[in-house]
């Protein structure tokens, strides 16, 4: 629809000089002028004055003053039409209605006790509706000429915007087409829906159709000048965002994407924040069903006390935990920086939260602690003080190499600091005790994931003693982490490569941090203590995999722009990881995505107390040897790390040391031959 150059500017700006009292003057003369027009659509003739004109009279002032106060009681004099929505046309609705039942009992009054009063009945419903169309159309007809200035607008550009393809037809596909065409700012257009719903196919949603299914995309960047493609589908699995990415790039079209479900529940974006496509996306699960109500009611008005709040892992649990509205959140860490960080985020956090909340909601107190693990008294005064009544324990030192290199220190953090924290538990008596550990500590290789699996019996042997809902947690490698190699590869992509990868055959389970915190979250309700539960990570990735798609991602080519050199494996590192010891049996829960090893507890060391005794005592001296031979002496499984010569396949029996278990199939995200 064509417009003169400067009709519709001129007609945007009068009508923006606009507010809500002149909006008052209008609606009165509507009210004044919509009776006379009902009788007269009721009657078919001019107004009789000598008829009608008292109870016409009489009629008008009592609707008047009903519409008025009706109105003024809905809010319709304090908003900003311009960008009225389909909600405010709803309560223009609803506040019409209303105020008709008023006029009409007032109608029936009248009727009824004053013999003069003869309209006829069928006014009060004519006169709404001439209501509702005139303050309805006015107020939608300023929301349409802001729309049709910006189409007249773009129409007049000499750069056209460009052409979009949006994936996925449902509720955020659809507000995102009408965000594009509302905001004057954002230079695209979108010329077509693609939805794997059948009943979607034909139609349009925001004048815009629904060319078919997402099998149709080849067929559209063949045939239409696509210049970007929008994935807005936050629920679908990395599988179908994977296939839309790689059709994309053979067709040379940029992609970009809005955030997954984890990102939006995690609450750092919202539905309507468009970025490029990331790995993690590429990785991205079926959305976790979460039993909320069982994690809310387990830690709503609790004490809750998190070790390594400025971690990775456990700043998120912060901020998913503060969901959870708890009385306290204790957030222990030994950084002083990451602490201060978390801290003051989840103070915003909260701020945003109570603005939506009753009124009778309390806040959540917020208190950071400076504290070091291995000190005894320092964590039993903490416990004394605090007195919490869950504990995530999420502190640690994860880095394989380093702690090879200083394997004393990974018994003082891991081993010392968990036994003096599960001390202080034990003490206070803390309900809840979960203890976030990894699989590299089953079946280790390196002093890191030994140290994990020797803290890992501490818990199972406090739980076995105390009767307690003590539980060990694992999971594989978390992207986004510190130290994650994600990051690592980012770096030397920015650098200019190589891109350095240590072995061809690697592989490693991934998940993202939102996702592994929330399925942390569920393990701690549905385990029953003193057991081991392990996340489902999905399928193992190839880490040469993971490299050339953050290269892809980065706009460049493999082999042509970037190089992966392969650096061959540090010391302590394995092809693969395990995710359950030799003697754990494990079975499902009423998670999917969550398995559970009840007997870990009955595998403890007749030892183990002396053992540790003796592993604390030479770790304090310094005395490296001691320790790595107190470990293998501790750790039956457990063996120095040698250099790997190829990476073990299906074909080996099933839970034998160095073999992966065989539904672990290898699936590549993208395969440098699909590349």
């Amino acid at each position: 629809m064509a417009f003169p150059e400067n009709y519709l500017p001129n007609l945007v700006r009068y009508l923006r000089r606009l507010r809500n009292r002149h909006f008052l003057l209008l609606d009165i003369i509507a009210f004044i002028v919509a009776p006379t027009m009902g009788l007269y659509l009721r009657t078919d003739e001019l107004l009789n004055w000598q008829i009608y004109g008292r109870s016409l009279l009489l009629y008008t002032v009592l609707a008047l003053v009903t519409r008025i106060f009706i109105f003024y009681y809905y809010g319709l004099y304090h908003r900003y039409w311009r960008f009225a929505s389909s909600l405010e046309l709803a309560q223009i609705g609803v506040a019409v209605t209303v105020a008709m039942f008023f006029i009409t009992a007032l109608y029936l009054v009248a009727h009824f006790t004053l013999p003069w009063f003869n309209l006829p009945r069928s006014v009060p419903l004519l006169d709404a509706m001439l209501c509702f169309f005139w303050v309805g159309g006015f107020r939608a007809s300023i929301r349409l000429t802001e729309s049709l200035r910006l189409q007249s607008q773009r129409s007049y550009q000499q750069d056209k915007p460009a052409n979009v393809v949006i994936m996925g037809a449902g509720y955020t596909g659809a507000m995102l087409a009408r965000e594009i065409h509302n905001n004057e700012f954002i230079d695209l257009n979108p010329i077509a829906f693609l939805d794997d719903d059948p009943v979607k196919h034909g139609i349009k949603i925001h004048g815009i159709p629904v060319l078919g299914s997402c099998q149709a995309l080849p067929i559209l960047l063949t045939e239409k000048q696509v210049d970007r493609v929008i994935i807005a589908m936050p629920t679908a699995p990395g599988k179908v965002i994977r296939e839309i990415v790689l059709l994309c790039r053979r067709a040379g079209v940029a992609t970009q994407t809005i955030p997954g479900v984890h990102e939006l529940l995690n609450g750092s974006v919202s539905i309507n924040h468009l970025r490029n496509v990331q790995i993690e996306d590429l990785l991205r699960r079926s959305p976790i069903q979460t039993d909320t109500l069982a994690v809310n009611k387990q830690l709503q008005g609790k004490r809750v006390l998190i070790t390594g709040g400025g971690g990775s892992i456990g700043s998120e649990l912060c901020r998913q935990i503060l969901r959870c509205r708890p009385a306290q959140l204790i957030l222990l860490g030994h950084g002083e920086n990451s602490i201060f960080e978390i801290a003051n985020e989840l103070a915003r956090l909260q701020t945003e939260l109570l603005a939506t909340a009753s009124a009778t909601q309390r806040a959540t107190v917020i208190t950071p602690v400076i504290a070091d693990l291995r000190f005894r008294e320092r964590i039993l005064a903490i416990f004394k003080e605090h007195r919490p009544h869950a504990v995530f324990h999420a502190g640690a030192h994860k880095h394989v190499p380093l702690m090879e290199a200083n394997p004393v220190e990974a018994i003082t953090n891991n081993v010392l600091g968990t036994r003096i924290l599960l001390e202080a538990a034990q003490q206070q008596k803390v309900e809840r005790f979960v203890m976030i550990s990894t699989d590299k500590a089953v079946n280790p290789t390196n002093v890191m994931g030994a140290s994990k699996r020797t803290a890992e019996l501490l818990v199972l042997q406090a739980a076995r003693a105390s009767g307690n809902f003590y539980q060990v947690v694992r999971f594989g490698n978390v992207l986004g982490s510190r130290g994650s190699v994600v990051h690592t590869f980012k770096q030397q992509i920015a650098s200019g490569g190589p891109v350095k990868v240590t072995h061809p055959d690697m592989v490693r389970y991934f998940m993202t941090i939102p996702e592994a915190v929330q399925l942390v979250l569920q393990a701690s309700v549905v385990g029953q203590g003193g057991e081991v539960l392990m996340l489902n990570m999905g399928d193992p990735i190839r880490i040469v995999d993971l490299a050339s798609d953050l290269i892809e991602l980065s706009g460049l080519q493999v082999g042509k722009d970037i190089e992966i050199e392969f650096s061959g494996l540090r010391p302590g590192e394995k092809l693969y990881e395990e995710m359950f010891t030799p003697n754990e049996s494990y079975g499902s829960t009423q998670h999917e995505k969550i398995l559970v090893a009840h007997n870990a507890s009955q595998f403890l060391p007749a030892d183990l107390t002396l053992t540790i005794d003796q592993l604390v005592q030479a770790a304090l001296k310094n005395e490296s040897s001691t320790v790595l031979h107190l470990l293998q002496q501790l750790l039956p499984e457990y063996r120095l790390w040698e250099q790997p010569l190829a990476v073990p396949t299906e074909s080996t029996a099933n839970g034998e040391r160095g073999k992966p278990l065989p539904q672990l199939a290898l699936q590549p995200i993208l395969s440098n031959s699909q590349l």
